[in-house]
Formats: structure tokens, sequence, C-alpha cells
């Protein structure tokens, strides 16, 4: 099972901080005692020193040695006795323990004591030792020798005292150990919380730069380590939102450099027919016109205005039609390189259609769009508006019936679908296949009389295909539909929420009979 961050934490704290409890509770119960018979022993050392500097016999008697021997005594909880060379007692504690001590000393002296000892340290002058009183069932601690006066000595510290010094210090330690696990576990989980919610959120956060939501970024701050490891998270997402813009295109413009040997003789030949066969009506008229007017057919300014009109509208054509021939040109030659960049499309579109509600107005027809939430796509945001330009262009010179131009937006499988729809004849399903190509035109006197070329729908497979998405065309009982996809911004949230209700738009009669994806 795996653990979180936090928990490891909070097990290594308390493990840790248990671990020096045990290990001071288990010194305290194996090794204090050794420590202060240590410093015990130490203790009697020192005074035996002390006692031992005395030169004369005489100053055994003063009332200052006898002070400084009974400090001792008192300071360390000591018993002590001191004899003369011919076993008469000097100096000694409470009488009991006086007669005690004596009777004891002579005992080592003579070598005749048969008490259970242990010898800690020997020399020629002193033995220290534990002894245990079988008569009290005590053990002392113990240390008897000869000055250098030749006066003999004993002094003991009962061992019982160290004994309960350790009890109570474990004792102690372990209520200590109690409180302090409780303490320290609300510590560690406070300071757990608080190292482990920045990493928390950088693990978030590298998990929305996986699914490259560039919006994500860290917000808990701090000047330490993990706050600056933020700022670069930071950082690391606007360099990749860039990369990525920049890979796509390259991308991009790598897989058009593969087609384009393949696909540029065939563009040029058929390039050239279709021209010269679409320019030749209006050439036509216009010579025919021109002539009309040096041969004075007619010589009323009424006719010659009529003529220069013609000439002038068959003109105006040719040039709209060489200008679309020009961008077509440069689309499908890769000349025109695709720029794929980050855009709200929504926003595009409300542009496009308060651009085109002049001319739709002049046909009498109504364009529905009401989306109000914002859908960020990647793509060329010149050539989408190209494409959308040209949907609604299509549309407004096709629009009949109720004349409603209705344009959709809608989420799905991470791309964008948009569409746009007009009242209408449907298309023939033999031609729905055609209408594509360059050139092509379903209703050639329709087509003419508002001036197109058959070209901008072949605008709109270029583009399309030169950014490598679907689009298409769907026929309804009561109209057309065309649509097409963008790569969606899968990573930002939409920001916008719809501020109403949409309209309800007029519904489509009867099931798609028609339906084209290129």
């Amino acid at each position: 099972m795996r653990k979180s961050l936090k928990t490891q934490i909070a097990v290594l704290f308390i493990g840790v901080i248990g671990f020096v409890f045990l290990a001071n509770w288990c010194t305290n119960n194996f090794l204090l005692e050794r420590y202060y018979v240590a410093k015990k022993e130490a203790a009697l050392q020192h005074i035996y020193d002390a006692m031992n500097k005395v030169e004369d016999e005489d100053d055994y008697l003063t009332d200052e040695f006898a002070d400084n021997l009974s400090e001792f005594c008192t300071r360390y909880n000591l018993s002590a006795i001191i004899l003369t060379d011919e076993f008469v007692p000097l100096y000694g504690t409470e009488n009991y323990q006086k007669q005690e001590l004596q009777g004891r000393l002579w005992g080592y002296l003579m070598g005749i004591d048969k008490s259970e000892t242990e010898v800690l340290k020997e020399t020629d002058d002193y033995a220290i030792q534990k002894t245990k009183d079988f008569k009290e069932n005590v053990d002392y601690l113990e240390m008897w020798g000869e000055f250098n006066t030749g006066y003999y000595f004993m002094m003991r510290v009962p061992m019982d005292s160290i004994r309960d010094s350790v009890r109570t210090s474990n004792e102690f330690l372990g209520y200590f150990i109690i409180i302090g696990l409780a303490v320290s576990m609300i510590l560690i989980s406070w300071m757990s919380r608080k190292i482990t919610t920045p990493l928390q959120e950088l693990t978030e956060l590298s998990k929305r730069m996986a699914d490259l939501d560039f919006d994500a970024k860290y917000t808990s701050g701090g000047q330490n380590e993990i706050g600056q490891l933020g700022e670069h998270f930071n950082q690391m997402s606007e360099t990749l939102e860039r990369t990525i813009s920049e890979l796509k295109t390259a991308n991009n413009q790598l897989q058009s450099d593969i087609e384009e040997k393949i696909q540029i003789d065939e563009m040029r030949k058929e390039f050239l027919s279709n021209v010269s066969h679409e320019l030749k009506t209006p050439i036509a008229l216009i010579q025919g016109y021109a002539e009309g007017l040096k041969e004075c057919i007619n010589d009323d300014a009424e006719s010659r205005d009529f003529y220069c009109e013609v000439i002038m509208d068959e003109a105006a054509k040719m040039n709209n039609m060489v200008r679309k021939l020009l961008t077509l040109n440069h689309l499908e030659s890769g000349k025109d390189a695709i720029v794929f960049e980050r855009f709200d499309l929504t926003k595009l579109i409300h542009s496009v259609v308060n651009s085109a509600e002049l001319l739709a107005d002049q046909k009498g027809a109504k364009i529905l769009f009401d989306e109000t939430e914002s859908y960020y796509v990647w793509a060329d945001e010149f050539k989408t508006e190209e494409v959308v330009t040209n949907f609604v262009s299509n549309a407004i010179n096709h629009v009949d019936f109720d004349k409603v131009i209705e344009i959709k937006m809608r989420k799905e499988n991470g791309k964008i679908h948009t569409s746009v729809f007009n009242t209408g004849v449907p298309i023939p399903e033999a031609d729905i296949d055609k209408i594509w190509i360059k050139f092509y035109k379903v209703d050639k006197a329709r087509t003419r009389e508002y001036g197109g070329s058959g070209i901008g729908l072949s605008i709109v497979k270029a583009i399309m295909d030169s950014m490598h998405q679907k689009f298409g065309v769907r026929n309804y009982d009561n109209g057309v539909e065309f649509w097409f996809e963008l790569e969606a911004d899968n990573g930002r949230k939409m920001q916008s929420e719809r501020a109403e209700e949409l309209t309800k738009l007029p519904k489509k009669k009867g099931e798609e009979n028609g339906e084209n994806e290129l």
C-alpha cells in the first residue's frame, strides 16, 4: 500500500523521537548506575587525596580537618572513620556507623572479614570495592586503606541511594516519553502538513502541466526551496507553452514540406487550366462591349453607361477571382506558412458576424449566433478567420426560405466543432462531393449572379488540409450546414458562463441526407 509523504514524514519523525526516548531510557536503566558508581568512586578518590595531604599527625585533631571531612561526608552522603596506627578511633560519623565501620575496617586489615566483595580498584595504599551488608541487606561502595601518616581510614556510601535515583529518573523519563510523544505527534502533524501541502500543490501542478494546462500556477509562495521550486514550475509552464506553439508550427511546416514536391506540379497544371477557362467569359464580354463602344454601336449616353458598367463589373469579378486564386495558390504551394497559436474562437466568430451583418441585411437574412462561452483552440488565427468568413459569405449568398443563418459551437472529443447552417435549397447529391474542387459551381447561373468564382470553398479546403483538421457539409430538408473542427485547448477551463439561455433557433427539418469529411 502506497503511503503519502505526510504519513512517511510523521512516521519517520515519531520513530526517531521514540528511538531517542527509548535509547535514553535504556541508557538510564543500564548505564546510569555505572555512571553513578564511577562518579562516587571519583569522589572517594578526591576525598582520599585531600585527606592524604596531611603531613603531621596532630593535624588530624584540628577543627579544620574535622569540618572538611564532615563537609565531604555530607556532600557525598558518606560514612567515614579514621583510626590511628594503634587502631584508636580518631574520627567517625554517627556512633552506630562508627562502630560498624571500625569493625569492618579491622576485619579488612586483619584479613578476617568474609563479606562478599567486588574489588573495583586496588593499590598499595587503598582499595575501592562493592560490598553487601547481609545484616542490613544493603549494598555499599567502600574505600579503605592507609594514609601517608600511617593512620587507617574507611569510607562508604550506600548503593541503594544510587538505585533509587536510577528508578526515579526512569520513572520520570517514562512520563516524559508519553507526554513528549503526544506533543511530538501534534507538532509533527502540523510540520508535515506545512511541508507536504506545497508539495501536494506541486504534484497537482505537474499533473495539470502534463495535460497541457498552462494556466496552472503555483500560488503557495514562500522563500524556501519549495517556494523557489514552485516559481521554477511557473517559469517552466510558460516556457512549455511557447515551445509547444513553436513545435506545432514546426511540425505542421514539416508535414507541408513533405507533400509539397508531390503536389506542386499537379497544382500548377490544374491552376492554369481552370484560370484560362474562367477568364474566357469575362474577357470575351469586356472585349465585345469595348468594341461596341469603339464602333459607336449606340450613340446615346445611357447605352454607353451600360456598356461601361458591364466592363467594370466584369473587370471587378476578374480582379476578385485573381485575388482568390493568388490566395489559393499560396496555400496550396505552401508559401503561406501556418502559424499555430492559442486563441478564442468564439470571439473570432463574433467579429466575422459583425462584419457580415450589413451584407446579410441587404439579402434580408438574419444571422443567429448567441454563444457567450469562450472556446480556446490551437490553430492559425488568420486562416481560421478566412474559413469562417467564406462559410458565412457562402451562407448569405445561398440563403432562402426563412432566410436564417445559424452558427453553433460545441466541444467533443478534444475538438471544437463549429457549424454554419443556412435555410435554402439543399445541394444535389451528385454535387455534394465536388463543391470543394476549384472553379466547381453547383448553380452556375446563381453563382454568376452574385459574382462567385467557385474558389471560396477550395480556399477553405486548402486551409483545413494545411492544418490537418476535419471539415465537411451536411444536407437537410430545409437547408445546408457547413462545419469544421479545430483542436481544443484541453488544459484551459472555460472561464465564462452562459449569460442567459440561448435563443431558441429554428429547427432543421428532416434527417441528415448528405455529409462529406475531408
